[in-house]
């Protein structure tokens, strides 16, 4: 396959108004393709089915994290420094050697520890999302994404639409117009809770769920009215199943795997997959180190990521299935090391089962890789153009245009 960059693209490198050094530390960040170039093979036919379903049909990624880790992941300590700093720093030119057209950025986060070391602090919210957004002000290739037609224009344009998105909702704290505020600043979508329990519901983490508070339906009754999407990824399993109940509009669980393939906390469960697709929903792959696996692999990797696929698709339906990749550039496996507190992901992606960890998810180990071997191994594994066209964008954009309307 011949790398090559979108045709909307010029070359930038994110705070490349400012002078590094004076007016912004300088912080030794991981190469994009620090791991390689992993790209599955194909025949002729199949890589000329790949190139006519990109040309024609828009590819949404609906939850990702497009930016770096420092390449020292020995210790915690230049990745710590380089979250405080404030300055997320966007993978443009990665991006650009993607097949994507939209992305939704959740930007740093669960990594979000500028004032505090226990991170979704409500200023620091702001400041990561007002900082990316002057970045983004400086270039043309990504274009701030707030409407269905936005997606379309980036892609006619050979660009990237970028949708700004908070993963959990514990920065509201107990005000419910703050999700006016968040909307007012481009956010277009949010998670009820991350994992940790907050004022809307339990996190997954939790070994007791209390389900949607009365604030929590307050919360999805205002983000119905101001056309948020809803996002349950990381809930406990009664909180995300009452707000699938609870939403008058479609909703997401943005990046997740079928606890039917691998039983962790991580996974939603049957009832939770049927919900979301009974609402006209979307149940998105993610591909995370470690959290997509299956028995019959034992490991991570992309049949496996796809076995959890297949699984919600025969569920619930070509219709209500996607990707969310959950993937970022640069060591993924170290950032969970390092932030296992802060991500739960000790608490979350536990299994009975022994498996083995790898050090990335080869063909998946990034957003642009991830874009590269979806699409290849749908074609591989004998799915028509109309349903590759609906998985990549088609159902996302259905939901967007039911919620954001």
């Amino acid at each position: 396959m011949e790398f090559t960059l979108k045709k909307g693209y010029r070359p930038y490198e994110a705070y490349q108004y400012l002078e590094p050094g004076r007016d912004y530390p300088i912080i030794d960040w991981a190469d994009w393709d620090w791991a390689g170039r992993h790209v599955l093979a194909l025949t002729d036919n199949e890589e000329a089915r790949v190139a006519e379903i990109l040309a024609n049909a828009p590819y949404i990624s609906l939850h990702d994290h497009p930016d770096f880790t420092t390449r020292d992941m020995s210790s915690c300590k230049p990745l710590f420094d380089a979250m405080r700093s404030g300055r997320d720093r966007c993978g443009y030119e990665a991006l650009a050697y993607s097949n994507l057209d939209c992305i939704f950025d959740n930007m740093m986060d669960g990594t979000n520890i500028i004032s505090s070391p226990e991170g979704w602090k409500w200023i620091d919210i702001i400041h990561d999302l007002g900082m990316r957004l002057c970045d983004i002000a400086h270039q043309n290739f990504m274009t701030h994404c707030k409407t269905v037609d936005d997606i379309f224009q980036a892609k006619k344009t050979g660009r990237i639409a970028c949708v700004f998105v908070i993963e959990g909702a514990a920065p509201l704290e107990n005000e419910v117009d703050r999700i006016d505020i968040l909307y007012g600043l481009g956010i277009r979508q949010m998670g009820i809770t991350y994992s940790e329990s907050n004022a809307l519901g339990s996190g997954l983490k939790e070994d007791h769920d209390g389900g949607l508070t009365h604030f929590g339906r307050q919360c999805v009754e205002r983000m119905n009215q101001v056309g948020m999407l809803i996002d349950v990824s990381h809930c406990g399993p009664q909180t995300a199943y009452d707000t699938a109940v609870y939403s008058k509009k479609p909703i997401i669980a943005s990046h997740v795997g079928a606890k039917g393939v691998w039983n962790t906390k991580r996974m939603a469960d049957d009832r939770l997959i049927t919900a979301i697709a009974d609402g006209g929903g979307v149940i998105a792959i993610e591909a995370a180190p470690h959290t997509t696996m299956s028995k019959t692999h034992m490991t991570h990797d992309i049949d496996s990521f796809m076995e959890h696929f297949e699984y919600v698709k025969d569920l619930v339906g070509i219709d209500h299935v996607g990707f969310g990749v959950d993937c970022m550039y640069g060591d993924h496996v170290g950032l969970h090391h390092a932030f296992a507190s802060a991500l739960s992901t000790g608490e979350t992606s536990r299994s009975q089962q022994t498996y083995q960890e790898v050090p990335f998810v080869k063909y998946l180990e990034n957003p642009t890789e991830a874009s590269w071997n979806i699409p290849r191994w749908l074609v591989k594994h004998g799915y028509s153009n109309e349903e590759i066209a609906k998985v990549l964008g088609g159902n996302a954009i259905r939901v967007l245009r039911e919620v954001w309307a």
